[in-house]
């Protein structure tokens, strides 16, 4: 650990010599403070939040990321090309050690940075937060500067696939042009029910109620005696003169005496819209029944991803935030690993490219499970409706399927989201986060690249005269 030490501590020295973590703090300072006052928030505790929170936070990461691959690239690849990593490489220290350590080195910067500028932003929202309307630090109390739970309703995939398919075997007997369908074709059909049932999962018609159960669960246990929020969002395909409409709302235990009725709501479509229900409205079991009525004339679709939400008080906003910052460090860690992978082969212009590359992959996944949702990567004729083929679709499609996998891995945590809408981070979720960021990708990254430094001639790198 002395051999490794030593390494993450020149590391230290090399950033500093070269004046990078002074220019980054200094960035990382100035994003903080000057976004809040260059851009002005509309004065409510969404519009706040939105400004300190969102965009500062969204700056931090994007500098310390570009900053984590630049360093991470040249640290090894221009020693490795300077020939300084020859003096290294004769001490009695394993290649491994070289490398680990100045991963080490980079993550302890990125700690230090991370550390200051996470300070600076807690440190201003709390003094921002006594600037605003009395009704509207009481919004950010409840609303956002806290770490609350969220129950939705259950998974209906599993119910959704086998009524899909019931309905496409039905049709398939009651008519003949269905045998002749192509593969593809029958695949599109597939989907297109799959929509519809889908849909009316999500509907309430018009002069219509709905309703849904949402569990607890464990939470339960803990509830008792404490408000909750009950969070929505509905779409709809008519516009309404106004632009919104009228919805009254029930919730409550199923077959009990024991429910709140709201008074008629007018709510805007596409919008998330939270409002406080009573404690102790769920049965023993801790399910909470909810029902809306729609007296519009227009059916509304409420989405099954977070349509109906309830969200519950579960830690502090502090504890919350820390944790949101440790799975930023946990996206740093990934990087720079990717970083010290390419530059132990490549180098340095050469590995920072690749590393953008993989980065900009990473960004394009919308497009890739686009690809794979139609079955192809060419694209479809918008006028018949009909699917694209490609003879490379043989090849593309499963490597996007494997390259979507690796991705959703990393892209399904995060923190900013959560920690501006006040929902919490979850130990479980953070744990999760470090094994797939960290310990999975991190350690492939790390394999490939102390397998290939260890491969590395370095004699023969030439050195800049």
């Amino acid at each position: 650990m002395q051999k490794i030490l030593a390494i993450t501590w020149l590391t230290w020295k090399a950033a500093l010599r070269f004046r990078l973590f002074l220019v980054i703090a200094a960035l990382l300072v100035l994003a903080v403070v000057g976004l809040p006052l260059v851009i002005k928030d509309d004065g409510t505790a969404q519009g706040f939040t939105q400004i300190i929170l969102t965009y500062t936070l969204s700056a931090i990461t994007a500098l310390l990321g570009l900053s984590t691959l630049w360093l991470s690239c040249g640290t090894l690849a221009r020693d490795i090309e300077e020939c300084q990593i020859q003096v290294v490489a004769t001490k009695p220290i394993a290649r491994w050690q070289i490398w680990f350590g100045k991963w080490l080195g980079i993550m302890s910067l990125n700690a230090a940075l991370l550390a200051i500028s996470g300070g600076c932003v807690f440190g201003l929202l709390q003094w921002r937060a006594t600037k605003l309307p009395p009704a509207e630090q009481k919004n950010l109390r409840e609303q956002v500067l806290v770490a609350r739970g969220v129950a939705k309703q259950e998974n209906y995939d599993a119910q959704i696939d086998t009524e899909t398919e019931r309905i496409f075997q039905g049709r398939k007997k009651q008519s003949g042009e269905f045998q002749n369908l192509s593969e593809a074709d029958q695949k599109e059909v597939r989907k297109q029910i799959r929509e519809q049932v889908r849909a009316d999962l999500q509907l309430v018609p018009a002069g219509y109620t709905r309703g849904w159960q949402i569990k607890l669960g464990f939470a339960k246990n803990f509830l008792r005696d404490k408000p909750l929020q009950l969070r929505v969002k509905f779409n709809s395909s008519n516009q309404s003169a106004s632009g919104t409409y009228g919805l009254a709302w029930q919730v409550g235990s199923l077959g009990s005496t024991n429910f709140w009725q709201s008074e008629p709501m007018s709510l805007a479509p596409d919008t998330f819209h939270e409002f406080r229900i009573p404690p102790n409205l769920f049965d023993t079991n801790g399910v909470l029944t909810i029902v809306v009525a729609n007296p519009n004339n227009a059916a509304l679709l409420f989405p099954l991803e977070d349509g109906i939400e309830v969200l519950y008080p579960e830690s502090s906003f502090g504890l919350n935030f820390v944790r949101g910052l440790a799975i930023i460090l946990f996206w740093l860690a990934l990087m720079a690993a990717m970083g010290l992978m390419a530059a132990s082969f490549l180098s340095f212009p050469v590995a920072t490219f690749f590393s953008l590359g993989l980065l900009a992959v990473v960004m394009s996944s919308g497009t890739l499970a686009d690809s794979i949702d139609s079955g192809s990567v060419a694209a479809g004729n918008e006028e018949t409706g009909a699917a694209g083929h490609s003879v490379a679709d043989v090849v593309l499609i499963p490597a996007f399927k494997g390259i979507l996998s690796v991705v959703k891995l990393v892209q399904n945590y995060s923190p900013i989201d959560s920690l501006s809408t006040g929902r919490s981070i979850t130990w479980a979720e953070l744990g999760l986060a470090f094994t797939q960021m960290v310990l999975v990708l991190g350690g492939i990254f790390a394999v490939i690249g102390i397998f290939c430094f260890n491969r590395r001639e370095l004699a023969t790198a030439q050195g800049t005269q």
